[in-house]
């Protein structure tokens, strides 16, 4: 263990290149040492950077000792509760870094007064679980992170069953929105300012599609892309369109369009308790690479 000399604190808004890498970098060294995921979403906080003025909430907070980073505790809101991720470099740790970090965290999420607070670990991240176990937040939900075997084959063109994508503009705010309330329990909000704008959503790298069969809207799907990393987010079919073998198709053109841009490796991510969704996954060449605890603080 390495005993912390310069101790100090930086709190941000948002990241920039020089967090990134930081943060990457700590991120790559506590992967290595622990053999577990985390769900930081550096690459869709980068593409933030620089579309707000001004610190309105802080949601980055940087541990270091002189100049290097050796804890990092970050928000994340995607229209739904706070998700909070975070580490502590292998050499520092058992020194009160995180515990400081989630005591900022905490005085953040009060100064909000955003309701509840979900605080995310990997299931096999001993030191993540006994943490949040500390905090009194409840068991809610898992998640199962899965990737794209490399030997998946391409879809046939008649597994695609003439579906189409068309890009979302933010006219389409409210049909995503109420899609969302259907898969997954969302609460719908009738005031413009609340919903997702998928332009605004676009620029920070996240592209939302509604998708149609005979052009009729049956369905949706999120696809990010990144220099390293496709990834596959809410997707769903509209319950009236179920059973006719409609999601396979839309899970196979959003692999095929992730292809086309050359994502590297294809993931996505989804509840344990999504038995159907699971095995459709998997059929389609997706397998299991480590399972995401999320636990509620009230």
């Amino acid at each position: 263990m390495k005993r912390i000399e310069k101790p100090w604190i930086k709190l941000k808004e948002t990241i920039d290149a020089e967090d990134y890498e930081l943060i990457g970098q700590l991120q790559e060294r506590c992967k290595e040492h622990d053999q577990t995921a985390l769900k930081l979403e550096l690459d869709y906080k980068l593409a933030v950077n620089g579309n707000e003025q001004g610190v309105q909430e802080v949601n980055e907070f940087m541990y270091f000792d002189g100049q290097q980073l050796i804890g990092y505790a970050g928000i994340c809101g995607f229209g739904g509760p706070l998700e909070v991720n975070g580490l502590v470099d292998p050499d520092y740790r058992r020194q009160g870094v995180f515990t400081k970090l989630f005591e900022l965290v905490v005085a953040e999420w009060k100064r909000r007064n955003s309701g509840s607070m979900l605080l995310l670990s990997d299931r096999l991240s001993g030191a993540g679980q006994n943490f949040i176990a500390g905090t009194g937040a409840v068991y809610k939900h898992s998640e199962f992170e899965m990737f794209l075997k490399k030997d998946a084959p391409p879809a046939a063109p008649d597994q695609l069953a003439g579906i189409t994508f068309r890009k979302a503009a933010n006219a389409d705010a409210k049909e995503i929105a109420r899609q969302n309330a259907i898969y997954f329990n969302e609460e719908v909000s009738e005031e413009a300012e609340d919903m997702i704008l998928p332009e605004e959503e676009e620029k920070r790298g996240m592209t939302s599609y509604l998708v149609e069969k005979d052009g009729q809207i049956i369905g949706k799907v999120n696809l990010q892309l990144t220099t390293k990393l496709g990834a596959i987010f809410g997707l769903g079919v509209l319950p009236e369109h179920r059973r006719k073998g409609y999601g396979r198709a839309l899970l196979l053109l959003a692999i095929e369009k992730l292809r086309e841009e050359n994502a590297k490796d294809i993931m996505l991510q989804v509840a344990a308790e999504n038995s159907n969704a699971l095995n459709l996954y998997k059929s389609c060449g997706f397998e299991e690479t480590s399972t995401m605890d999320y636990f509620e603080l009230k």
